[in-house]
């Protein structure tokens, strides 16, 4: 059986669990300008703190540690650090050139971590590596210039192009899935989803997708507008395995959407919130106790087939 069916499977018989944050993993290393640099990019004439995903060749035992914990406490799908792995969002750091590189070694550590652990623990289910996708810095429906309502900073053929290749990394390091995730802007997501299909197509293999979007505010919509109904039909066509929403207000406030949502896809359906937005101190008042019980309540309700944690 093939690691596609396996995860069918899996879905099919419980929920499954995602893993939780990769950015605040990464921030309890306290990491320095030079520990983001490295050996290899000592004399790389831009700062390159901040940036996770070249984390991923410069301290890959950092990375590949997280991935590790989060399998030992359970997870079945563990999401690579590439959220800003796309040649767009790279170009902030000048290191749009290494997109590839840094998917491909997000994959393959992932995969180096399942093998670790699938040699200790001979009888452990299997664990699928989710290949992320983030919404890049841009979007392709609204003008960054609120003085030129028509111009745009990026376009359609350019982000698909950017998600084809770090597609093309992370399918070469060993994804099993790729995660289409944290969508503010659906049109950033139709472009890639062609860039993923047209992948797929060229290679003759048949990926699952996830798709996951993200709510802005209270009203219910993504940043570019669009209700959880609307995401859903305007991304239907790319017949997702998964299909979700993460990041956002936190749990609680996410439970009604994603009733909504469940209500109407006709594939599985997931949720990874975050710790909702900081309150007037800075702080954050979610707790795991509070996540955990909301989750269980969507989980009881018949919503949900992968539940996990975000940021």
């Amino acid at each position: 059986m093939n690691k596609t069916e396996q995860l069918k499977q899996a879905l099919q018989s419980r929920i499954l669990i995602l893993d939780g944050a990769m950015g605040s993993m990464i921030q309890t290393y306290f990491l320095s300008e030079a520990d983001f640099r490295g050996e290899r990019f000592t004399d790389h004439p831009y700062d390159l703190q901040g940036n996770n995903e070249i984390l991923n060749l410069t301290q890959p035992d950092i990375i590949r540690a997280i991935y590790t914990a989060y399998l030992q406490a359970g997870a079945d799908i563990i999401t690579t650090n590439t959220f800003n792995g796309t040649a767009i969002s790279q170009a902030d750091y000048h290191t749009e050139h290494l997109a590839y590189e840094i998917n491909f070694a997000a994959a393959k550590l992932a995969r180096e971590a399942i093998s670790a652990l699938s040699t200790q623990h001979s009888a452990l289910p299997p664990r699928f590596i989710a290949g992320s996708l983030g919404p890049t810095n841009r979007t392709a429906s609204i003008s960054p210039d609120v003085n030129d309502p028509g111009y745009r900073n990026v376009t359609f053929d350019e982000l698909a192009a950017a998600y084809y290749t770090a597609a093309s990394g992370l399918l070469d390091g060993g994804a099993d899935i790729l995660l289409i995730e944290t969508i503010f802007d659906t049109l950033n997501a139709k472009a890639a989803i062609f860039g993923v299909k047209q992948l797929l197509d060229e290679r003759g293999v048949d990926v699952p997708i996830m798709i996951s979007g993200t709510i802005t505010d209270a009203s219910g919509r993504t940043l570019s507008g669009q209700t959880t109904a609307a995401f859903w039909h305007a991304i239907r066509h790319a017949q997702p395995l998964i299909v979700g929403l993460n990041c956002a207000l936190g749990a609680k406030e996410l439970r009604a959407y994603v009733e909504e949502l469940s209500g109407m896809a006709d594939c599985f359906v997931s949720v990874y919130p975050n710790a909702g937005l900081p309150n007037a101190f800075g702080g954050y008042d979610d707790t795991p106790d509070n996540m955990t019980a909301v989750l269980r309540d969507m989980a009881e309700s018949g919503f949900v087939n992968v539940v996990g944690g975000c940021c």
